[in-house]
């Protein structure tokens, strides 16, 4: 069965996680992460609105996701992150996702860096990771509309090869 052959699955699903304290707590609309959440329902991924939270929850919320998600069986398909990459003291996000990775994509990263450089010299300020919990994918992305726009735009062209390897299907 060749690539041209492959179908993506009915049963997609996405989340979009966004950490910001201040969108959490109504100072401002986000406006970050219906981005993702547009794109993921583009894709064919069903996926609620995005989840807003500060920045100090986003170890908590994302350990407590992964543990329940493998207890019971329903990681989503795709998890996308905005916000919490920076340098920032309560920037967070990174160290929420990475101990959970089972394998890093770091390409997918450095392939969303150059795209940034494009545009924003400080693109490479994102401490972003892209990876594998079980089947599931994970990226980080940073909390502006510009990051998360690079960052969709980096897995457009790779979104169908991902799933197909997250099914163990072999093709090259």
């Amino acid at each position: 069965m060749s690539s041209e052959d492959y179908t993506m699955p009915e049963n997609l699903t996405g989340l979009v996680i966004v950490a910001s304290t201040r969108a959490a707590r109504g100072v401002y609309e986000d406006k970050s992460g219906p981005i993702a959440v547009e794109w993921l329902r583009s894709r064919g991924f069903d996926t609620p609105d995005a989840v807003v939270i500060e920045d100090r929850d986003i170890v908590e919320y994302f350990n407590t996701l992964v543990t329940e998600g493998k207890k019971n069986g329903n990681l989503p398909t795709f998890i996308l992150t905005s916000g919490g990459t920076g340098l920032n003291s309560d920037d967070q996000t990174v160290e929420a996702v990475r101990p959970h990775l089972d394998k890093e994509v770091p390409g997918i990263m450095h392939a969303f860096w150059k795209n940034g450089l494009k545009n924003v010299p400080a693109a490479v300020l994102s401490r972003g990771v892209a990876g594998v919990i079980d089947r599931t994918f994970v990226m980080t992305l940073p909390g502006s509309r510009g990051g998360v726009k690079d960052g969709v735009a980096t897995l457009d062209p790779l979104v169908e090869h991902i799933c197909r390897q997250m099914e163990d299907y072999h093709d090259h």
